[in-house]
């Protein structure tokens, strides 16, 4: 029963410390023994961002271990977002959160941190409404309740397992998206059944080709063996060079949202320009009706981001609906996905549209989209437990910190 949980100011039973500021010339993309991962707040908001590396030892006072509850102290976005996960030297932006007390669960203050009520509190206290911030000040008068320490490691523990499972079907979604784009790659862009067939001097090999690209005796047939010029050099005979403005389908929005608009979960997506893409929910219908058969996807005109759909959404500002226009949608996305790239915070439409591709005949494009149509169900079967999984947690975090649930009779196998 919550009666016998105690509340107490959190500077009584943690401490805080600074992350470290590093300049950029002193980060590395590529690490060497001497060094550590530099965590970034952009390291916990966008799963492309490449990671970065500094000299540093595990001595350091900004070092965190995945286990360690860090603090985002900056950003008008993230400001008073708790996050777990990852290891490294934390930036100067972050700070870290550490139980001082035996009696304080680590993944118990995690969680506590991380509610709805606590992350209001943070947001509403900050030191400016221009930059927001957290201070230490107001971290330390943050009241938090504690229950006994076998009630703090079972809450921990539900929480945690619906937090394990939507982590391992975000990165089961990372691998299938990788072997879509492998597949593409291989077929439409570096062209290797064009280029072993056109070394094959014993038509008996093709079997074993086919089986070393991981494709069909029957698909490989469909690749011509050899190449002609282009003005994109070497390509494969009888496919064609088009501008990717040949190839999309743009539409108009009739409603664009905003994100006082979105609630976290609901009927229909809203999709963003934003490295989160998902901006939020609503429960009216969808503007653009894409299928599984008939794909749609967006492009940031900011960002650059692009995201595939097979189910109907909305849209927010800035964010341009497409879909194929000569071929289908799962070839069209792939073809177009990552020609234009983020220059800087403008409009980057023009300059992806006059972007020139390679282009097969549809036969082969058609073949593409049911070799990776299978991935991409899945991919956003994925996202949708995930919803279920984080709208469960949501629904459960309150009334597990609040004791509302009392799980004090729950007997958990705890590691």
């Amino acid at each position: 029963m919550s009666s016998n949980w105690e509340t107490v100011k959190l500077g009584d039973v943690t401490k805080f410390q600074q992350g470290k500021q590093i300049e950029l010339e002193d980060q590395f993309l590529e690490p060497t023994n001497e060094m550590l991962r530099f965590v970034r707040i952009i390291d916990y908001t966008s799963e492309n961002e490449p990671p970065r590396y500094i000299k540093a030892d595990k001595k350091s006072s900004s070092y965190v271990t995945d286990e360690d509850v860090v603090m985002i102290r900056y950003g008008s976005q993230t400001a008073g977002k708790v996050v777990i996960g990852k290891a490294g030297i934390i930036a100067n932006n972050m700070f870290r959160v550490i139980p001082t007390v035996d009696y304080l669960d680590r993944k118990y203050l995690y969680f506590y941190l991380k509610s709805p009520s606590i992350y209001s509190y943070l947001r509403g206290g900050q030191s400016s409404s221009t930059m927001p911030a957290i201070t230490f000040g107001l971290m330390s008068s943050l009241d938090i309740k504690i229950p006994p320490l076998q009630t703090q490691k079972k809450i921990a523990h539900i929480l945690s397992t619906l937090d394990e499972k939507i982590e391992l079907n975000r990165k089961m979604n990372q691998t299938l998206e990788e072997m879509a784009q492998t597949i593409f790659k291989s077929w439409f862009l570096d062209f290797d059944p064009v280029h072993a067939k056109a070394n094959c001097t014993d038509e008996a090999e093709l079997e074993n080709i086919a089986k070393k690209l991981g494709i069909s005796k029957a698909i490989l047939d469909l690749f011509p063996n050899e190449f002609e010029e282009s003005e994109l050099g070497m390509i494969p005979k009888g496919w064609e060079v088009v501008k990717i403005e040949e190839i999309l389908k743009r539409y108009q929005a009739p409603k664009r949202y905003k994100k006082e608009a979105v609630e976290s979960f609901g009927k229909t997506v809203v999709l963003e320009q934003g490295v989160n893409i998902i901006l939020g929910y609503h429960d009216g219908e969808a503007e653009f009706q894409a299928t599984e058969d008939e794909p749609m996807f967006i492009f940031g005109d900011h960002t650059c981001i692009m995201k595939l759909s097979t189910k109907p959404f909305s849209i927010s500002e800035n964010v341009i609906p497409l879909s194929g226009l000569i071929r289908n949608g799962y070839w069209t996305y792939y073809a177009t996905y990552g020609q234009q790239t983020f220059q800087e915070y403008r409009r980057h439409w023009s300059e992806l549209i006059v972007k020139e591709i390679v282009m097969s005949d549809k036969l082969l494009c058609d073949l593409f989209a049911k070799q990776v149509k299978p991935l991409i169900l899945k991919i956003e079967q994925n996202i949708l437990e995930n919803n279920e999984l984080a709208k469960t947690r949501d629904t459960l975090l309150p009334k597990l910190l609040s004791g509302e649930i009392d799980v004090s009779d729950l007997s958990l196998e705890m590691e």
